[in-house]
């Protein structure tokens, strides 16, 4: 049970993680209709939500494209910045969602940036009081390993809703402002279906992780 177990864990983010990387490699050599960059698609799609002001920011990498939320950037990664791709017009607008969910005040996202802080130490330290639980066989120290470890699956949780919010943005804004066909809508909506699942992925990992540790738990305390 335990081996099926940690076979899940590496194998489920594995799977989508070629999903997306599939995607993405086939959509970033595919030019959009509009031919427009990255960069542009931003662009439009912030000004036409109030956030002329917004910085848009090239930064180094693979898909290290992101919002944020601290200093109020868009970070695209070179390859969506300066791409007039299908994948650099998905990404881009993607990253948009998050700034208009940001200026909008959504919900889970508020959620996800007052919990990241503790989250944050709580695993981290989890992982140190689950190895000494283990080492000292002080179940009850396990026991509150396990459930900081847990607090980790409860962002991830938060998450969950933030990217998918995103995403549909991301697909409203394109589809509004006409920044890509109908034809290039397809592809927009492979890669950013294949880079929720990365998310989903992610949850159902870390599920079957504690269980793994909840199994030990209870074996060793048998």
């Amino acid at each position: 049970m335990n081996l099926l177990l940690i076979l899940g864990i590496i194998a489920i983010p594995l799977i989508a993680q070629v999903g997306i990387s599939t995607n993405y490699s086939k959509y970033k050599k595919l030019e959009n209709a509009k031919k427009l960059s990255g960069f542009e698609v931003a662009r439009k799609i912030l000004d036409k939500n109030g956030l002329e002001d917004m910085h848009i920011v090239e930064v180094r990498g693979n898909l290290t494209d992101h919002y944020d939320p601290s200093r109020k950037v868009v970070r695209l990664s070179s390859e969506i910045f300066h791409g007039e791709t299908i994948a650099a017009a998905a990404v881009a607008a993607h990253e948009c969602g998050h700034a208009i969910q940001d200026k909008q005040g959504y919900l889970y996202m508020r959620i996800r940036s007052i919990i990241f802080p503790v989250v944050h130490l709580a695993n981290y330290f989890g992982y140190i009081v689950l190895f000494i639980g283990l080492l000292t066989e002080a179940f009850n120290m396990f026991a509150l390993g396990i459930g900081l470890v847990g607090t980790g699956l409860v962002f991830q949780l938060v998450t969950l809703p933030v990217e998918f919010n995103a995403s549909s943005r991301a697909k409203k804004e394109l589809e509004k402002l006409k920044l890509v066909s109908k034809s290039d809508a397809i592809g927009v909506d492979k890669m950013l279906t294949s880079a929720a699942m990365t998310y989903v992925a992610g949850v159902l990992s870390s599920i079957l992780e504690l269980l793994r540790l909840i199994l030990i738990f209870t074996n060793r305390r048998d």
